[in-house]
């Protein structure tokens, strides 16, 4: 197979992230990571074993073969490693980059093998996320005095939708009689969700008479962005709590009650169930109860019983 180098296939992938909706910033992410990753190629290739100097090839050329070994992507995360305390979050994100532009050139015919899934991805400690329980949440409800920020939050809580998800939803999208509201998810994929008869009683007073158009309404008419949600959950919100924060109560509470993590999982618009799997939560006060009952110290019982 003739050489297909990094240069002929970046391009071509920023413009397919781009039918794909993504934004002009996470597309120049994407294009970074897989720029770094591709003057290490032409280093390895042109300098053989030995310390990887990334500020000394800056200005390489991207013209290494994108047809890599998953060895090479191993040693690629090892030489970044080493040369910055780079977080396990970082890495997994720079590995999802890889991820996906390998599974688009794959998909292409330009590479013979996806190497990534040979790769191992970096451990992430404590990748249990900080969220705020239902009577939390309720009571940061209660002291927001705006009507629309106040709905912004509810509905976030009430439905799990991310925050880019919410920005685009527009007042035809919101089915009144069959409670639930029409959202495009990640990748175009639409789904359904519900929302319960409260929060639907406060879209409609919200939105009056209007029929279509953005349901949260930014500048020139546009929808609202998702800069001006985060700057409302700053304004509002506990230290640390933000809206993909509060789409995590709403996971956890919808788990804890129901145990259903398929149901969880199709509400979240996940495509894998393992991404759902961080809402596992034990709820303490449901760990008291099996340790009251089935720990023998704990109902009674002697030592020796």
């Amino acid at each position: 197979m003739e050489k297909t180098p990094f240069s002929e296939w970046l391009d071509r992938f920023s413009n397919y992230l781009r039918m794909r909706n993504y934004s002009p910033r996470t597309i120049r992410k994407y294009e970074q990571t897989i720029e770094r990753f591709a003057r290490y190629a032409w280093f390895r290739e042109h300098s053989g074993p030995g310390p990887f100097d990334e500020t000394a090839c800056g200005d390489a050329p991207l013209d290494a073969d994108v047809n890599v070994s998953a060895a090479l992507v191993t040693d690629f995360f090892s030489a970044l490693s080493e040369e910055r305390d780079y977080k396990p979050k970082t890495l997994h994100r720079m590995i999802s980059t890889l991820s996906s532009f390998y599974r688009y050139l794959y998909a292409q015919g330009a590479v013979v093998a996806n190497p990534m899934p040979g790769v191992e991805r970096p451990r992430v400690k404590n990748q249990e996320l900080k969220y705020l329980k239902h009577s939390q949440v309720v009571r940061l409800l209660n002291t927001i005095p705006a009507g629309r920020d106040r709905l912004i939050v509810r509905l976030i809580y009430a439905t799990g939708v991310r925050v880019s998800e919410l920005c685009a939803i527009n007042v035809e999208d919101v089915d009144f009689e069959e409670q639930t509201i029409r959202v495009k998810g990640k990748g175009d994929k639409f789904r359904t969700v519900f929302v319960d008869e409260e929060t639907l009683g406060e879209i409609e007073r919200f939105v009056g008479n209007s029929i279509e158009g953005p349901l949260f309404l930014g500048q020139q008419g546009n929808h609202i962005s998702p800069r001006t949600v985060q700057h409302l959950f700053r304004q509002y919100a506990p230290p640390g709590i933000t809206p993909h924060k509060i789409r995590h109560s709403y996971a956890s509470e919808l788990y804890r009650r129901s145990k259903n993590l398929r149901v969880v999982q199709e509400n979240l618009g996940h495509s894998s169930i393992k991404t759902t799997e961080i809402y596992l939560h034990t709820d303490i006060e449901e760990r008291r109860s099996v340790y009251r009952q089935y720990f023998p110290l704990s109902n009674g019982k002697k030592i020796d019983e």
